[in-house]
């Protein structure tokens, strides 16, 4: 872990955090120009963030050294009747992750998503899922990390990772 940011467990007053990175995960191609309130209030990304924190739901916040969120990685336990985009079964949590566009590229993404897998684990969750359009940098991420595709649609896939 670098010093310029460090891990702390998600709470539930991180939710707008929260949701400002599902606008980052959901504009993440440079320029993305879809508007925060038209992101947060879609149906399809609605249901990452709806009445967080519940239960089932864990995530991670990484930290500038001024405190600051600067990334959030988290999941969910979502019905078969609402499922995610990466939805892989009712007993699979689902996978979103964001960090902030100055901060990609410096290892936080990576150090959220092992924490998060670690922790999925531990809670006793045999595989975790995750959706990831096909032309996103994310992927090769996710690659690395172990995460394979388990179904493909016309623009992206449904990846899941089999929790140690």
């Amino acid at each position: 872990m670098s010093d310029a940011y460090s891990i702390r467990p998600a709470v539930q007053a991180d939710g707008s955090f929260l949701g400002d990175m599902v606008v980052e995960a959901a504009n993440w191609r440079s320029g993305g120009a879809r508007a925060r309130h038209e992101i947060l209030t879609s149906v399809e990304h609605r249901r990452y963030l709806a009445g967080w924190m519940r239960p089932a739901d864990a995530g991670f916040i990484a930290v500038d050294s001024g405190g600051q969120p600067i990334g959030a990685a988290w999941y969910r336990m979502l019905a078969q009747d609402d499922p995610g985009f990466g939805f892989a079964g009712t007993a699979v949590p689902e996978l979103i992750i964001g960090v902030q566009p100055i901060w990609r590229a410096h290892g936080v993404g990576r150090t959220l998503l092992r924490r998060l897998l670690v922790h999925a684990g531990e809670q006793g969750h045999a595989r975790i899922s995750l959706s990831v359009e096909r032309d996103n940098f994310a992927r090769s991420l996710y690659r690395s990390e172990g995460f394979l595709v388990t179904d493909s649609g016309p623009a992206r896939d449904t990846m899941v990772h089999r929790v140690s």
